[in-house]
């Protein structure tokens, strides 16, 4: 949904009052704690403002509805929004060294270690459970699954993490990673359903995602099987334009699905970052910072979209998701059948509550490209731009949000404002 203003409410809307982004940054983390973490350490999609929340039934999750996907459900993207959220989890905790923000760390991670232990498919990564703590949706996706890497990544990185903790993380690692080498780098789904997503291709981010994923079990396992995959995928040429997984890695993100799409690609320059972390071969390393800075280039073209939110908007929302949904259920056996009800529930669900297409347009888009501006690793750049993702930081007030997807808003803040990590 694309939602427009006119000029005069373009420039009234920005010219409205700002506190201080640190400010702004305690209220996202005060939001994301009371309403949208739930009691299994997993980040929910959407909340009524008082925090009541609709979770899809066990029977819903078995039936696939509203969709096998799980989309527009509030348990839409629990997978992938706790692994980005440990980036701004780990780095407050760095930075405050509290007892308690070690602990909010420490149930983030046992999110997305049950996450990964919901199914009998190995390699499976759910997006999250429904009110018994275990029933799930059979369907996931690389956007899903890669943010479960990075997100235990920084837990082990950060710190905290104990030997008795690394002792059951890395396994985890190994076994998922394991799983999805042994299907191609292809994401398992549950029956009938098969599979859905890749690492394996050359496009869209996928050769960031693999290479980080090799990097990372190298990094955890001291395997050099892991490194030899690493080596081998690193210079292999695939895709219409033949480039090499390097190479790829060096253009940086790319929108391709949708004017902008910060939100998704984030997970891409994620493991960008992790790259430029782990990797010691200077070749490598400075593409990976190329790609990095091209990417923030990009992301920053969409914090504008942030002056475009209205703060008095009053646009309908509810946490009522099967009220218009449910009606156009129908089976599906397929990805594919999956998607297509989705994308007919989309357009019911934004016409009863149009108030979603506001916060994705004007909430979700601008954070998300204020974190990818701050993963940049030049930091002159990132200081030359310090003022305009403050001001991003600074635009809401997140206790009128009905959606969890301005975590990005604090990821950033502490990308500005943590002890940085020394390569």
């Amino acid at each position: 949904m694309i939602v427009t203003l006119t000029g005069l409410a373009c420039r009234l809307v920005a010219q409205a009052p700002q506190r201080p982004a640190a400010e702004a940054a305690e209220q996202a983390h005060a939001e994301l704690w009371r309403r949208f973490v739930d009691r299994h350490g997993i980040l929910l999609d959407f909340t009524a403002l008082d925090g009541t929340v609709e979770l899809p039934t066990p029977e819903e999750c078995r039936a696939g509805q509203p969709n096998a996907l799980g989309w527009w459900s509030p348990t839409e993207n629990g997978a992938m929004f706790n692994g980005l959220y440990l980036d701004a989890a780990v780095n407050r905790w760095r930075h405050t060294r509290t007892a308690d923000d070690a602990a909010k760390v420490r149930r983030l991670v046992a999110g997305l270690v049950l996450l990964a232990s919901l199914s009998e498919v190995l390699g499976f990564v759910g997006r999250g459970v429904s009110t018994d703590g275990r029933s799930h949706y059979p369907l996931g996706s690389d956007d899903q699954t890669l943010p479960w890497f990075y997100g235990l990544w920084r837990y082990l990185d950060s710190g905290l993490a104990t030997a008795d903790e690394r002792a059951r993380l890395v396994p985890k690692l190994v076994e998922v990673a394991e799983a999805l080498q042994a299907l191609g780098w292809a994401m398992p789904a549950e029956p009938p359903f098969g599979r859905r997503g890749s690492f394996a291709g050359f496009d869209h981010g996928q050769p960031a995602r693999l290479l980080f994923v090799l990097k990372l079990l190298a990094w955890a396992t001291g395997d050099a099987r892991w490194d030899e995959g690493y080596q081998a995928a690193l210079h292999e040429r695939g895709g219409p334009e033949g480039r090499s997984r390097l190479e790829a890695c060096a253009r940086g993100m790319v929108f391709w699905y949708a004017p902008t799409h910060n939100w998704t690609s984030c997970c891409e320059v994620a493991a960008l970052r992790g790259l430029w972390e782990l990797e010691r071969e200077p070749a490598a390393k400075a593409a990976y910072a190329h790609g990095l800075q091209a990417s923030a280039d990009l992301a920053a073209r969409s914090l504008e979209l942030a002056d475009r939110f209205d703060p008095a908007d009053a646009q309908t929302f509810s946490p009522d998701w099967r009220t218009p949904m449910l009606p156009l259920w129908r089976p599906q056996t397929t990805a594919q059948q999956a998607e297509a009800v989705a994308h007919e529930q989309l357009r019911a669900f934004l016409r009863h509550f149009p108030r979603r297409g506001v916060e994705t347009a004007f909430v979700r888009e601008p954070t998300a490209a204020a974190w990818i501006v701050t993963l940049t690793p030049d930091e002159s750049v990132l200081a030359a731009r310090r003022a305009a993702v403050e001001r991003v930081i600074a635009r809401y007030d997140y206790a009128r949000l009905h959606y969890s997807t301005f975590f990005w808003a604090e990821s950033a803040w502490w990308r500005l404002t943590a002890p940085p990590v020394l390569r």
